[in-house]
């Protein structure tokens, strides 16, 4: 079965031309140093967290705390933004969420408590959250949905790039210099890339009501129709998708490095060398990954990343000791988790219509976020630390994260086939 999932209209005319191969590799290009810069600032908590908890003086289990504070933000603005990015140009909206988050980030470097720390994540995770929906959406703008799996692999690489450059180097700066050290990097890091995007990326508006449209139907979009389009099943499946994704993955995330370091006995010193082999595995899987979903599906691609995943899940974290040894954990989780979210991502980007994608995508993202912080903190409960330092209850982590993730599989099928059949019709 061919996945073509979906027939989009032609751009309007003097717009960017999807066929355009030089403008598509700009555009991946740019929309991945943003990811690299957003992933980073959001992954590299759970690895500092060991460090940050020791010198800040909070304990371990609560590091579900810190990450659920930037998802829980960021859930909140990708909800709000759902009312109104549509009605902008993507690159002001895209450079003004990036400014946003340099300031969040580098406030992360000044905090002194658990509880401004916590407001430093607040503040990224704020416009941390827009960045990412209008970032895919300036993809789904650009690229094709028969070329969009590979596209969608390209930018799901910078999870890789940061985990194989930034999260090592960042515990290397943590364990020479300070934790701080990562955050101010990351900061400078994000300025660059916001210059770049302001250099190079064209203006985004193909989205936009034309020009030549009445005053009347460019207000008949009230924010309440933005959310009502928002409502069909396809769109809802899709929501339910993110959510069983991100949370199934967030309950475990934020305590691998404190539990592989303090219950595994692994040494501090080559945690970074784990996230270099995990992010290596994760690059390459999504760019293999990427094509072969815009052959034989997302649906099919998806459940075997998500079986593969709830094998190294129990095979890792339900049994103390694991069954293999840590390097082959970490790896195959980050092999298994790149080809689980690639899946769906390409998937839900297939979903909506073009007028109604950045809506959308804030309202994923938002979804997203939420779900992520519900897991992180959801953990936070599940755990508790131990006098040496250790977590005590790590199983029950893993298995509410394999239980969680084996929802997903039965909506890709439905939603595949929902968007297949769609595109049958207006074809």
């Amino acid at each position: 079965m061919t996945n073509d999932a979906s027939v989009e209209k032609p751009p309007e005319p003097g717009k960017p031309l999807a066929s355009d191969e030089a403008l598509e590799a700009s555009v991946v290009l740019l929309v991945g140093a943003v990811q690299f810069v957003n992933i980073l600032d959001f992954i590299m908590v759970g690895p500092l967290g060991p460090f940050m908890s020791g010198a800040l003086g909070y304990s371990q289990s609560h590091s579900g705390w810190v990450t659920g504070s930037y998802t829980a933000a960021a859930s909140i603005s990708g909800l709000a933004g759902a009312f109104f990015l549509d009605k902008f140009e993507r690159k002001r909206v895209l450079l003004i969420a990036m400014g946003g988050l340099v300031i969040g980030t580098l406030s992360g470097a000044f905090a002194v408590d658990l509880w401004t720390l916590l407001a430093a994540r607040v503040l990224a995770g704020a416009f941390g959250g827009p960045a990412t929906s209008v970032a895919l959406s300036i993809i789904a703008d650009v690229i094709p949905p028969a070329r969009r799996g590979k596209a969608m692999g390209k930018v799901m690489g910078a999870f890789a790039a940061a985990s194989v450059l930034g999260v090592p180097f960042g515990l290397e700066l943590t364990r020479h210099i300070s934790w701080r050290a990562p955050f101010l990097l990351t900061a400078v890091l994000g300025v660059l890339v916001a210059f770049a995007v302001f250099a190079k990326l064209p203006t985004m508006n193909a989205h936009l009501v034309p020009a030549n449209a009445n005053a009347k139907t460019r207000t008949a979009r009230s924010m309440l129709a933005e959310l009502g389009g928002l409502l069909r099943r396809d769109i809802l499946l899709s929501y339910g998708m993110t959510f069983v994704a991100m949370g199934a993955s967030f309950v475990l995330i934020p305590n691998i490095s404190a539990y592989t370091m303090k219950n595994l006995s692994f040494p501090e010193n080559r945690i970074g060398v784990l996230y270099m082999l995990g992010g290596a595995v994760s690059f390459a899987t999504a760019r293999a990954v990427g094509p072969l979903i815009d052959r034989v599906g997302a649906a099919k691609v998806g459940t075997v990343g998500t079986l593969v995943l709830s094998l190294v899940i129990f095979a890792g974290f339900a049994k103390a000791p694991p069954l293999v040894p840590v390097p082959a954990v970490f790896v195959g989780f980050m092999f298994a988790m790149g080809i689980r979210n690639l899946s769906y991502n390409t998937l839900t980007s297939k979903v909506p219509e073009p007028r109604e994608r950045a809506a959308f995508m804030s309202v994923q993202s938002s979804v997203q976020h939420f779900a992520a912080a519900v897991g992180a903190i959801g953990s936070s409960f599940l755990l508790t630390e131990r006098a040496d330092k250790s977590l005590e209850g790590m199983g029950r982590v893993a298995v509410a994260s394999i239980v969680l993730g084996l929802a997903l599989p039965p909506m890709l099928i439905v939603v595949e086939r929902r968007v297949l059949a769609r595109a049958k019709a207006a074809a």
